[in-house]
Formats: structure tokens, C-alpha cells, sequence
């Protein structure tokens, strides 16, 4: 930029000629200057405010566009940068419906080497095996001189291993924090809880993951930092989940059973306070799942679940509770029983002789099959499917457990007439226990509807009217006499007017068609039938009771007996006390009536 001088000569030499004063001009030209510079610096703080208006703006817009994102998507706990606290995860503990600890966290540690440390490798290889006798000493040996920086040795190991591996005294083995689960429990309700094992793992920490069970399935709330130090509570009651599975192992060995299924439910509520596998397994020793064969066969098959079987009889009373519910007969309406029922090629008969006519309530004592399905065909094939839809018995059901999931009753591709018969005795259609459980938890309620849940309620939330509270009450009373005087004979228990039916299955084979000599057996019961408080399903895999001259497979020979002994024992673990009614004319005790303590 040219500078113009204050005193220019030309101008000071023309006004000195002129006579005027030459300072003027210099005064003017500095206050030319100084109005020059200043527009000037004027021009550049406005545009410096400007420049720093636009930075605001964007910085403004940037954040506003960021808490906008935060906004609209799903929380999530921050997490440290370190990369050991990015994998730390804190698990909530899992109690019983009385606070009693299921499951748990035990602080522990894993092992492992670093070979460049290790002094005497040969020596150190022979103690740990000593120490862990499923190790090798040779393939140790190979791997702490195979130029290895880093090995692990054992996820996890107890204090009394940790001690022994100091002694070793090698600068090369060493510990890792780990938090691992315990099961303090050992096998009692090993099924339900299914276990944890370890997820991402560094070396001074490790995630605790769900493996199988409620434990995977409700993986996300255990492991929900902000649940803090509260528990997960189940609705399972531990010392009722103990002699059930106690009281299940003995009739399962009485019966020469290959394994054995019980579930539990508040009747009202759908709380399973019980329910059981047999046989079972260790959740803090969990064995591996089978490679080859059935998997029906493993430790781990949830039978009470996971077991898929046809229920026999136990389906009777469903078609005969929709028969009355829709005004199709009533309990005193006699059903044309002469057989065998032909279909087409196909028959179906009673397992023995009951005459020409029975009454729709003696069908269920006597167990009719082709009563049973001469009713089915009164209530048609689309009514029939839909009941059983609103009863749950054609889909998954919702309880908490990630097993369930794959559980979906087996029901035929073609639902033809045949198949409405043969479903209304049990036959043609499987479900799992726990289904069955949770039908006939709905159908005598009242005839409200009812979902199986493991998590404790603190109040029942009623579900969709079923049936109606008449229906309901007929269906139990109908189910009390089949073991006054029916086929569930051996289920009656002193102080508690059980109800219940009976049902035997013959079990299929892989190939198709059915074992001779190997059934299905079991036995679904209310208790009391005049006050409904729960629904208890016992099922046997190919039970033989051999007490007599002939062997006995029938669910009123095996599977009662045993549902029988569980009620008896866990009755007053419920809260329920029997006491004795008397009879007005003779003074004398009639039978057994429900008392609260």
C-alpha cells in the first residue's frame, strides 16, 4: 500500500508562496490517515465477527444434529476406554419366590503362562499336572518351549489350585481376576437355570454370559447395570423345587422309568412354583450336549419343556369341556360307546369293554376313547382348533426360558375328521408338559386364561375368559371323579380332594409307527378341586411298574402314584393344611376340606 507523506513539498512550497500556514496540511492529511486506518480496521473486526458468527452456527448445528441422534436411539451404560473395563460386566444375582439365593457370582481366578518368564518350564509342566490331573505333561512341555509368549492353562480354578500353583514357585505362571457363577444349589433346579459360562475374555477380566436356560434367556436384564444389587426373582419355590425333584427321582426308579418330567403352577396366576427334569445335571459341571443319537437322551433335554410327546387321555377333558361349553351335551347326556368307531381303514377303541352307552361324566372316569371322539365330532374340526389355540396348545409357550422357543407342539399338516377324533383322546397331537400345565391351569380357574411364567407376580393379572365359571366348575368336579372312581384311583390324598386324569400314550419310534411296549404315562391334577390352587402334570418315559404277576405301564399304575406322593409332601410346603367335615346325619368325618394356616 503507497503511503501518502503528511507534509508533501510541492503543497508546503505553494501555500508558504500564498501565505497560509503550512501545518494545515499536514493536520489534514493525519486525519486522513487515521480515518483510512480506521475504516480499515473496522472492515476487518467486521469480518472477523463475522467469520467467528458462521463458527457458532455450525458448532450450534452440530450439537443440536448430536443431541438430536442421543434422542432418538436406544440408551447405552458408557463404557471406560481401558480395554479390561470394556469387557467387565456385573451379573444379578437370581433368588427363589422367598429370597433364597439360585444362582450367584464367586470371585476367582484363572491361570495361565508366559513362557519367556518361566524358569524351569520341564519342572513346572510335571507339577500342574499333578495339580490338574486333566492335563498333559507333554503337550505342557511343547507349548512352554514352543516359543509361545502367551498360554492359558485353566479358566478358572479354586483358591486351594491357586495355592498349589504358587508353590511351584515359577515367575511364568500366573493369575487373572475372573467373577465366575455358582450354582450353590448343585443340580436343584439345574434346568431352569441352565447356566454361564465366559464370553469375551482378557486377562484381568472376563464376561459372564447365559449358556442355556433361563440364564440365556434373560442374558440382557442379568446383566443390566442398572439393576444394581437387585436380584432377579423367580417365582420357583426352593424348598418345593427340592422335594419335587426328590420325590420324581424315586417314583422314576420305582417305576423303571427312563426319565421323568413334573411341573408345578398357581393355578391362578401361572407362577410355576416347580417343575422338574429328570435326569439332571450339574449347572456348575455342565456336560456336553450329545453329538450322535437322541438328544432326548442327554442330562440336558428339559423334558418338561423340550419333551414334545403325545399326552393321551389327558386331552379328554377338553373336548368334553367344549361339548358342554357350547351346549352339545351335558354331563348326564348318554354317548353311543359300541365299537370299534370306524373312519374309512381306520378304528378306534376302548381299552376295555364299557357297554353300549356311557354318560358324557363317565367317559371321562371310564376314559372312553370313542365317547371322546363321537363328542369331538359333534364340535367339529375348526371349533376344536380354535379352543385348543385359546387353551395355548398349538403354539410355543411364553415362558422364560430360551429353550422354550423351539418347543411348538406337533399338530397333523391335513386336520381332517380322523384327526379331530383321534386329537380329542390325545392322540395325533404333542405338547410338552408344561403345555399341558398351563391348558389345564385355564380350563379350571374359572376359565380364565393363564401364561406360564418363572418370574415371581406380586399380583395376578387376569387374561381372557376362556370358559365359563360354570363349565370350569363342572370340568373339575368330573375330574374328581375319576379318582374317586375312575382310573386315577391311586391319586386320592388325604386332606386335599385331588382331581385329575390319567393318560397313557404309546411312544413313537424315529422309524414311524409305535413301540408295543413302551408308552407315554401321565397324569395331569388340580388340588383342591372345590378351591383351585394348583395344577400338577407328572409324566413318565416309558414307565413299567412290575409290583404284580404282569408288568403295568398304565399312567394309573405309575405316573399317580408318584403325582400322588408329590402332592402329599409339598402340599403343606404350600401353605395348605387339610382338615375333616363332618357328616350332618352320623357325626362321622366324610371327607377333607381346605384350611389356610
Amino acid at each position: 500500500m503507497t503511503r501518502t507523506p503528511l507534509r508533501p513539498l510541492a503543497r508546503i512550497l505553494a501555500a508558504r508562496r500564498a501565505g497560509e500556514n503550512p501545518d494545515i496540511i499536514e493536520r489534514q492529511n493525519l486525519a486522513e490517515r487515521h480515518e483510512a486506518e480506521r475504516d480499515s480496521a473496522r472492515a476487518r473486526a467486521e469480518g472477523r465477527l463475522l467469520v467467528l458468527g458462521v463458527v457458532f452456527l455450525c458448532a450450534f448445528t452440530m450439537v443440536s444434529l448430536k443431541m438430536s441422534m442421543i434422542a432418538g436411539s436406544d440408551p447405552v451404560e458408557p463404557r471406560a476406554a481401558a480395554s479390561g473395563a470394556q469387557i467387565l460386566a456385573t451379573r444379578a444375582d437370581i433368588t427363589d419366590r422367598n429370597g433364597r439365593i439360585l444362582a450367584t457370582n464367586l470371585t476367582t481366578h484363572a491361570l495361565y503362562a508366559q513362557p519367556p518368564l518361566m524358569i524351569e518350564p520341564e519342572r513346572a509342566a510335571r507339577e500342574l499336572v499333578k495339580i490338574f490331573p486333566d492335563l498333559q505333561e507333554e503337550r505342557l512341555l511343547r507349548q512352554f518351549t514352543g516359543g509361545r509368549k502367551f498360554i492359558w492353562i485353566k479358566r478358572r480354578i479354586s483358591p486351594e489350585q491357586q495355592q498349589a500353583v504358587f508353590d511351584i514357585g515359577d515367575p511364568g505362571l500366573l493369575f487373572g481376576p475372573r467373577e465366575m457363577r455358582l450354582y450353590p444349589n448343585g443340580q436343584v433346579a439345574a434346568h431352569v437355570l441352565g447356566g454361564a459360562g465366559f464370553g469375551r475374555e482378557g486377562v484381568s477380566s472376563a464376561e459372564v454370559i447365559g449358556v442355556a436356560g433361563l440364564e440365556k434367556a434373560m442374558d440382557a436384564e442379568l446383566r443390566d447395570p442398572g439393576r444394581g444389587d437387585v436380584p432377579l426373582a423367580l417365582s420357583l419355590d426352593l424348598t418345593v423345587q427340592a422335594a419335587v425333584e426328590r420325590i420324581l427321582e424315586g417314583g422314576m426308579r420305582l417305576m423303571n422309568a427312563k426319565g421323568a418330567a413334573a411341573v408345578l403352577m398357581d393355578i391362578n396366576t401361572g407362577e410355576i412354583v416347580s417343575i422338574a427334569s429328570l435326569p439332571n445335571f450339574d449347572p456348575n459341571d455342565r456336560p456336553q450336549p450329545l453329538t450322535t443319537g437322541d438328544p432326548g437322551d442327554s442330562p440336558l433335554f428339559n423334558r418338561a419343556v423340550q419333551g414334545v410327546y403325545e399326552l393321551g387321555s389327558t386331552y379328554k377333558i377338553f373336548a368334553v369341556a367344549q361339548g358342554i361349553e357350547e351346549r352339545l351335551v351335558s354331563r348326564s347326556t348318554m354317548v353311543d360307546i359300541q365299537g370299534p368307531l370306524r373312519w374309512g381303514k381306520h378304528k378306534i377303541r376302548d381299552f376295555r369293554n364299557y357297554g353300549k352307552a356311557l354318560s358324557v361324566e363317565d367317559v371321562i372316569v371310564k376314559s372312553s376313547n370313542i365317547g371322546t371322539a363321537r363328542i369331538a365330532q359333534m364340535i367339529g374340526t375348526e371349533r376344536q382348533q380354535a379352543f385348543l389355540g385359546d387353551l395355548g396348545l398349538l403354539e410355543t409357550t411364553p415362558v422364560e426360558l430360551i429353550e422354550a422357543r423351539g418347543a411348538r407342539p406337533l399338530v397333523p399338516k391335513n386336520w381332517s375328521e380322523i384327526s379331530t377324533m383321534t386329537i380329542s383322546y390325545g392322540h395325533g397331537i404333542s405338547a410338552s408338559p408344561l403345555h399341558l400345565a398351563s391348558a389345564y391351569a385355564t380350563l379350571l380357574n374359572g376359565g380364565l386364561k393363564v401364561e406360564p411364567t418363572l418370574l415371581k407376580k406380586d399380583y395376578p393379572v387376569p387374561g381372557p375368559r376362556i370358559i365359563s365359571e360354570d363349565t370350569s366348575r363342572q370340568a373339575r368336579e368330573m375330574l374328581r371323579q375319576v379318582v374317586t372312581r375312575g382310573t386315577a384311583s391311586f391319586g386320592e390324598v388325604a386332606g386335599y380332594r385331588v382331581g385329575g386324569k390319567t393318560g397313557t400314550a404309546d411312544k413313537p419310534k424315529s422309524t414311524g409307527g409305535y413301540y408295543e411296549d413302551k408308552v407315554i404315562a401321565t397324569f395331569a391334577s388340580v388340588f383342591p378341586v372345590d378351591d383351585p390352587q394348583y395344577v400338577l402334570v407328572v409324566t413318565l418315559d416309558e414307565p413299567v411298574e412290575t409290583s404284580g404277576q404282569e408288568p403295568r405301564r398304565t399312567a394309573g399304575w405309575t405316573a399317580v402314584p408318584v403325582a400322588a406322593e408329590v402332592i402329599r409332601r409339598v402340599a403343606p410346603l404350600l401353605g395348605l393344611a387339610p382338615s375333616l367335615s363332618l357328616d350332618v346325619e352320623t357325626g362321622t368325618p366324610t371327607g377333607i376340606t381346605l384350611a389356610r394356616n
